[in-house]
């Protein structure tokens, strides 16, 4: 299980999410949980569709049902109940499942620092205890703060990736992020690997980019860099958009850019199987 986590939002986290999921699953046949964590749902929009994620949130079918149980005195809901089946509008990703977020969790978070019955950090792991084995990989989209619901989604990881543009403000809280991830892994007596930074949104003519790059080469307190930079470009912006394109190479982009991002799938493939005992 991965986290996908940066405390500055607007960084291609969630995009980068949806497109592994989709590359594993449709190039190499692997079957993926995608959990969304981030009150925005943007993942929730891009895999369902604007008006069925609205119907979820509206029906109490999304991860807020789990923490809002908990918060009314009961256990947590199965998450078996909530899973939405083969998620994706492409044909060609057929073993994609989601766990739906909902703007409720953004209430929910400050409710949850008064649990006392359970522990709050632990919630999302009781209601997926029954479901884990049907996967070969989860993948944890979390919202850019290190609040309960995130530290519910870092709780279940094995390892975490940070994408981040090559910016200064993208990049600076690495650090922070580095020491608050490793606390809690003290915390919790389990291990949560550092697996990786993914460059996003990279432009090769931009100086900036290419300092900050350097920068984070050179500093050996940082996690990894993946080899792989994802490049700017509008067609993976517009990959959000619900709707079959056809092909992954024609919804992530044909001039390169799906290229660089099954690149990325197959790095991510490599460093779990060498860093996570799970991957496979």
């Amino acid at each position: 299980m991965v986290a996908t986590f940066n405390l500055k939002g607007g960084v291609g986290k969630t995009t980068t999410t949806a497109a592994l999921a989709e590359i594993l699953s449709a190039e190499f046949g692997k079957r993926v949980l995608l959990i969304d964590l981030d009150p925005q749902r943007n993942l929730t929009t891009m895999m369902v569709g604007e008006r069925h994620a609205a119907d979820l949130d509206y029906g109490d079918h999304t991860l807020a049902s789990v923490f809002g149980d908990v918060l009314a005195g009961y256990r947590p809901r199965d998450a078996a109940e909530l899973v939405q089946h083969g998620v994706s509008a492409m044909h060609t990703v057929d073993s994609v499942d989601l766990l739906p977020s909902s703007l409720k969790l953004i209430a929910l978070q400050d409710d949850l620092t008064q649990v006392n019955s359970v522990d709050p950090t632990a919630i999302l792991a009781d209601s997926l205890s029954g479901i884990l084995f049907n996967y070969d990989y989860v993948l944890i989209d979390c919202p850019p703060s290190l609040g309960l619901v995130t530290q519910n989604g870092l709780r279940i990881a094995d390892g975490y990736v940070i994408p981040t543009i090559p910016d200064f403000m993208s990049t600076y809280g690495i650090p922070a992020v580095q020491t608050r991830i490793r606390q809690l892994s003290a915390r919790w007596g389990c291990p949560i690997e550092e697996l990786g930074v993914v460059v996003t949104k990279y432009r090769r003519s931009s100086a900036v980019h290419q300092r900050i790059l350097d920068d984070l080469r050179r500093n050996r307190g940082l996690p990894r860099l993946f080899p792989t930079r994802i490049p700017e470009s509008n067609q993976i912006a517009a990959a959000a958009e619900y709707i079959d394109f056809g092909s992954l190479r024609q919804k992530y982009g044909t001039g390169g850019q799906f290229l660089a991002l099954r690149e990325l799938t197959d790095d991510f493939l490599t460093t779990t199987r060498i860093k996570l005992a799970w991957g496979r």
